[in-house]
């Protein structure tokens, strides 16, 4: 009965339009998609560009026009709507991390899905065949490991290759107001990593599309016929609390807040709070020594079939709180925080099997210095003055892309 219970919850949660904090925010803090105009909402920039045409669009639950799904819309503008791609996830939101997702149809609208993270990850030539341009409209969360923008490569990629006009519909980076993290080296390139940026980038989608054109990132350095429907209303210091959930396990604007540093424990013994009520907005384990706060994993159908530490107790940090006192702080200095992996490290009782895939946990770091570097006791202070050099580097690279005041 309690399993049923929170399945329930977590699924309602899911199925809601909104990702919401429990208590308001100031205006500083926080602006809704009231203040700001998405790139789907701005639809005389793009409809000129889609009439006539066989359309295919890339997208999510995340791709809406208000409270109405892009399809629908598209759908009443009388536009010829012919294939839709689906990222991780699937083309409606509800498949859990990892999970590999078929091609079928649509149940609501007949039309025919293509899954991108099934069989292949790139379209095929075969898929984009009588395809005239292709729309992208998903919602990114602002981390290199959030394959999203894996997928906004590959779909740059088959377009460019088989001379297919790309239209980004740019959304807000909910994580966009700082830049942080190692930049990837390319031995460790991968689906949760397939560029030379840090782990925080600060850039929206349609700014990240534009750098993988302009710096030929694609493959044998092939350029798209790339159009950006730009934001209105946003700055790069915009904390943008996203109208829906952009993947079954980030619920809340804490949870996306949360993300870029709690993510490193997938590649870890620690649990992030998957196959909970609160995932992303903590961590902990049963062989973690220290913590004041406790939970139990459970399977969540939909959501975490089978969580890292099932039906067992894990002992550890709650850190709800301490996200949204940063979020309610927007002047505040931002940045990873390695206190969390630091601390799981110093106190989990058996630290030979910490890392429990060190190549994983390599390939999301985009380096395996950091590995190396927590095994040997170095401070976090330390940690980042490895990465200043190539923070400094990327961010005379991201300068040519914005498309945003900072």
């Amino acid at each position: 009965m309690k399993r049923t219970l929170i399945a329930a919850i977590c699924l309602m949660t899911i199925a809601s339009t909104c990702v919401r904090a429990e208590h308001a925010r100031g205006d500083a803090a926080v602006r809704t998609e009231s203040s700001v105009r998405t790139g789907a909402e701005r639809m005389d920039k793009y409809l000129p560009l889609l009439e006539g045409k066989r359309v295919a669009l890339c997208g999510n639950q995340t791709s809406v026009v208000g409270k109405t799904h892009l399809v629908d819309t598209l759908l009443a503008s009388h536009v010829q709507l012919v294939t839709l791609f689906c990222p991780e996830h699937g083309f409606r939101g509800q498949a859990e991390a990892g999970a590999k997702i078929a091609s079928g149809k649509d149940a609501l609208t007949g039309l025919p899905v293509v899954s991108l993270y099934g069989k292949n990850k790139k379209p095929t030539a075969e898929q984009l065949q009588g395809i005239d341009v292709l729309l992208f409209d998903l919602q990114d969360v602002g981390c290199r490991f959030y394959t999203y923008i894996s997928t906004l490569h590959y779909v740059m990629e088959a377009a460019a290759e088989n001379h297919v006009p790309v239209i980004v519909l740019d959304r807000p980076n909910p994580n966009g107001f700082y830049v942080d993290g190692p930049v990837l080296e390319p031995d460790f390139t991968s689906f949760v990593g397939m560029h030379p940026v840090p782990v925080v980038y600060g850039m929206t989608i349609g700014e990240y599309a534009q750098m993988i054109n302009g710096e030929k990132w694609l493959a044998n350095g092939v350029q798209c016929d790339l159009t950006v429907v730009s934001l209105e209303g946003y700055t790069h210091q915009t904390r943008y609390e996203l109208p829906v959930a952009p993947s079954p396990n980030l619920q809340t604007v804490e949870s996306v807040f949360l993300y870029p540093s709690l993510c490193f424990f997938e590649g870890t013994n620690i649990s992030v709070g998957r196959g909970t009520v609160q995932p992303f907005e903590m961590y902990g384990a049963p062989l973690l020594e220290e913590g004041d706060f406790k939970f139990t994993p459970h399977a969540i159908p939909g959501v975490s079939e089978n969580p890292p530490h099932k039906d067992k107790e894990c002992r550890g940090f709650l850190l709800r709180e301490e996200a949204d006192n940063l979020l309610d702080a927007p002047d505040k200095p931002v940045q990873l925080n390695l206190e969390y992996l630091l601390t799981a490290y110093k106190y989990y009782s058996d630290k030979e099997h910490f890392f429990i895939n060190s190549n994983f946990f390599d390939k999301l770091a985009g380096t395996s210095l950091l590995r190396k570097q927590i095994i040997d006791g170095m401070s976090e202070k330390e940690i980042r003055e490895s990465w200043r050099d190539g923070l400094e580097e990327f961010m005379e690279i991201r300068g040519k892309y914005l498309l945003y005041e900072e």
